[in-house]
């Protein structure tokens, strides 16, 4: 449980220069269910296998109830990212694995349509969830891991201040089979931008 009076009001949206990121709601099924389905050959090959029903409503609806079960016990906040200039849902991220206590950290992942990426909507979206982190949430440590050939992410980590630590064999299955993954880490006191490889 989030033990911060923060998370005793509604979650507010997290506004940058291009992008708004607001909690996921029971209403955005049709924007979302339409953006991944026109992404679906895009996002695959870096995400675990899509099952049959990926986009049907019902499984939406279980998407929903995870992410707020994931917030009330305070192992996880999910936002969606909005486009600032079109309004348009374009992609989602996911602070996720947060552990206080000793550890202080949290994993971020996230996903972009295809139409959206390219414009520097992710890395703004990574810097806005990484602020919140440290100065809401009061981590210490953010982590995120991606697939040696996933140039695109590389770039959005190292622009929004992580860095390299090292490789992960086998970490995650991905797309069906056990992919290895570069790990990156930001640390609170790390400066903002522009991480360096490890």
């Amino acid at each position: 449980m989030f033990a911060l009076p923060f998370f005793r009001r509604d979650l507010p949206a997290l506004k940058g220069e291009k992008v708004t990121l607001r909690v996921p709601l029971t209403n955005d099924y049709r924007e979302w269910a339409a953006v991944r389905g026109e992404s679906r050959a895009f996002l695959e090959p870096w995400e675990p296998r899509w099952q049959p029903d990926e986009l049907d409503r019902t499984a939406w609806r279980l998407r929903i109830s995870r992410y707020r079960e994931d917030y009330a016990q305070g192992t996880a906040i999910a936002f969606f990212i909005f486009e600032k200039s079109s309004g348009k849902l374009a992609g989602g991220i996911t602070l996720g694995n947060i552990r206080h206590g000793v550890a202080q950290s949290g994993h971020i992942g996230y996903w972009i349509g295809e139409r959206f990426g390219g414009h520097g909507l992710m890395t703004e979206a990574v810097k806005l969830v990484s602020r919140f982190a440290f100065d809401t949430l009061r981590l210490h440590r953010i982590e995120a891991a991606c697939i040696p050939e996933n140039a695109r992410s590389i770039r959005v980590l190292e622009k929004a201040g992580f860095r390299r630590e090292g490789l992960l064999r086998s970490y995650l299955r991905i797309n069906g089979i056990w992919q290895d993954h570069y790990l990156y880490a930001r640390i609170a006191d790390d400066p903002p931008g522009d991480g360096t490889k490890g």
